[in-house]
């Protein structure tokens, strides 16, 4: 009974979320709208290559020891890898968004190395602990419990407090480093800047909601999963 309870609460926690976040299917459209909005995309095209905005843009943030790679791949995401220290940048040259993209990952290359790492180690241990939880429940190598529920949340909480910081961050501080970098390439007029931030505020409006919810929704899947798996195991027992 306490599993069908758990699974209720998380699913009723996230819809109340998601009208607190404000989550519609409509931002999601309103999004893709704008960030491939061809009159956008022409006046970002202005501006240099990928590559000369990410080096200009680290330059500016005085952190040069990051290395730059571009990728071709339309699958490949735009991101910073703390590992190697290094930003992939994928092919995002059809989008006016990819100066605030760049932007951002510039800033998570600034962030409290520690703190990375903490949130690269730790995320995969989370999964990792999921997934052999799971397996181990279903192989009946220990037991159903509503420890391993209770040990799911803490981690979960833990990855969305680390996860939601650092992503936030560099979401809020992004459009005002992609102004910085834009004002001085001089390749845009007044007009043309004030247009593409006015649509940056207005993603990121939309946008820091919904990674809110996300990382939540993702918290409080893992519990419903595995209370699922319980349910099921205890009714076969």
């Amino acid at each position: 009974m306490e599993y069908i309870i758990t699974i209720v609460v998380c699913i009723v926690t996230t819809i109340v979320l998601k009208f607190a976040f404000q989550i519609k299917l409509k931002s999601m459209k309103e999004i893709k709208k704008i960030g491939y909005d061809k009159k956008l995309n022409e006046i970002t095209n202005k501006l240099p290559e990928n590559r000369v905005v990410c080096e200009k843009i680290l330059e500016n943030l005085k952190n040069d020891n990051v290395s730059i790679e571009e990728s071709t791949d339309k699958n490949t995401l735009t991101y910073y890898s703390v590992i190697t220290n290094h930003i992939i940048i994928a092919n995002i040259k059809d989008t006016f968004t990819r100066i605030q993209t760049i932007a951002h990952e510039c800033i998570h290359s600034m962030q409290n190395r520690k703190l990375l790492l903490f949130n690269f180690i730790f995320s995969n241990i989370y999964l990792l602990y999921f997934l052999i939880t799971l397996i181990l429940t279903i192989v009946k190598v220990i037991p159903c419990s509503m420890l391993q529920v209770l040990i799911l949340m803490i981690l979960g909480i833990i990855y969305y407090v680390v996860r939601d910081y650092l992503e936030i961050d560099a979401m809020t501080r992004a459009p005002y480093i992609a102004k910085e970098y834009i004002e001085e390439s001089n390749c845009l007029t007044k007009q043309e800047i004030e247009e593409v931030i006015q649509n940056y505020n207005i993603l990121n409006k939309m946008g820091i909601p919904m990674v809110n919810f996300e990382l939540i929704t993702k918290l409080f899947s893992k519990v419903i999963i595995y209370c699922v798996i319980v349910i099921i195991m205890l009714n076969i027992m």
